[in-house]
């Protein structure tokens, strides 16, 4: 019967962020829908507020969720979690594979193609968002990386991308797809489209998400410093968890920025939203940011970089995003944002035409229909 339950595991390696959250996502509402799903992911990643979000999700995983030593970059020690890996997948008999993320994307694809060479019909779908497609095309890692990609194509059942730029990225860098692909956009929630207005206090900037380079944080921590050597008395929050984040905590206190800036572990983004006016978002790299599509949601005014799938999500407006990189452009847009007494405004106007274009529900469909379209 093609409406008959699932049994779906969401296989990816780092458990924060866009990814995470897209993964909760599908699972509230695939979960209500009946089907049985469990995560499989890394264990060396996330902090408190993740062990928050697993928690919550639990009693909507009927098949479990497990974590393993899953490390970024390739090691020897893949061998070993591959042949436990197998073993688990083999015992809980999945009907898809749903992989995000390179490594995750390894893993099931691999796994599942050994499944099915003893029999099951097990779905293989890979989500890439961003990961390799980021590398540069002219670069030895990146070679590599598109290759590997490349060579995994022939062991995927279809290829989700999560923005045209994801898509548009893949074909340009590892070849026109040899599998069906879909295109899904992120989606949102009814309930994140309630504003969240500015705390009794609240700051003039936020920067919250990974904090690592291909985020941005350095870029707007340099901003922050030409904007208070300009003259402006600036306050900011820096929300967020990651390998680099010891080293942005040091670069505020040679920057002179101590006073200015609150640093935040990881926290719920809608919390976060109400420390301040403004949220910055200073990608060097991006898919679907989640992030940007929160904060529009909730009505913020939102300073972008003209990366990824950005642009897709300002679309008529996307002539304001900033040159990713620039502390000296996101300096200037920081700066006109200060003195802007419209930002209300277009921010309410953003928000509603966000709302026509991005849903949670149409998101979780989409997807479905191409597990379905995978086993028939």
């Amino acid at each position: 019967m093609p409406d008959d339950p699932l049994r779906i595991i969401h296989c990816f390696r780092s458990p924060v962020g866009g990814i995470f959250r897209h993964v909760r996502d599908l699972i509230n509402i695939h979960s209500a829908q009946g089907h049985e799903i469990g995560i499989f992911c890394d264990s060396l990643t996330g902090g408190a507020h993740e062990e928050r979000l697993f928690e919550e999700i639990k009693p909507k995983l009927a098949l479990g969720l497990t974590r393993i030593p899953m490390r970024r970059a390739i090691t020897p020690g893949d061998l070993a979690a591959f042949y436990k890996s197998y073993k688990h997948f083999k015992d809980l008999q999945p009907d898809v594979l749903h992989s995000h993320g390179a490594k995750g994307g390894a893993y099931a694809r691999i796994i599942g193609s050994v499944l099915r060479v003893s029999g099951s019909r097990v779905a293989r779908l890979y989500c890439p968002h961003g990961g390799s497609i980021h590398y540069d095309a002219g670069s030895m890692k990146g070679k590599l990386f598109f290759a590997l990609e490349r060579t995994m194509e022939r062991l995927t059942d279809c290829l989700i991308f999560v923005s045209d730029y994801e898509q548009q990225g893949y074909r340009e860098k590892i070849g026109m797809p040899r599998c069906p692909t879909r295109l899904v956009y992120n989606g949102l929630s009814q309930a994140e489209f309630e504003p969240v207005a500015p705390s009794k206090g609240a700051a003039d900037f936020l920067y919250i998400g990974m904090m690592r380079d291909l985020k941005g944080p350095d870029v707007f921590l340099r901003a922050l410093a030409r904007l208070q050597a300009s003259g402006h008395k600036i306050t900011a929050h820096f929300v967020g968890d990651g390998p680099d984040k010891e080293r942005y905590q040091t670069m505020i206190a040679d920057l002179g920025l101590g006073e200015n800036i609150t640093v935040h572990d990881a926290m719920p983004a809608r919390e976060a939203f109400a420390l301040a006016r403004t949220v910055v978002v200073p990608s060097r790299a991006e898919s679907m940011p989640y992030i940007v599509l929160e904060a529009i949601a909730a009505q913020k005014p939102v300073i972008c970089t003209d990366v990824g799938g950005i642009p897709e999500i300002f679309a008529a407006d996307a002539g304001r995003l900033v040159k990713p990189g620039s502390d000296e452009a996101l300096a200037e847009a920081m700066r006109t944002a200060l003195d802007d007494g419209n930002q209300a405004i277009q921010a309410k106007k953003m928000r509603s035409a966000l709302r026509e274009r991005f849903s949670v529900e149409v998101m979780a469909r989409d997807v479905m229909e191409a597990y379905r379209a995978c086993r028939n």
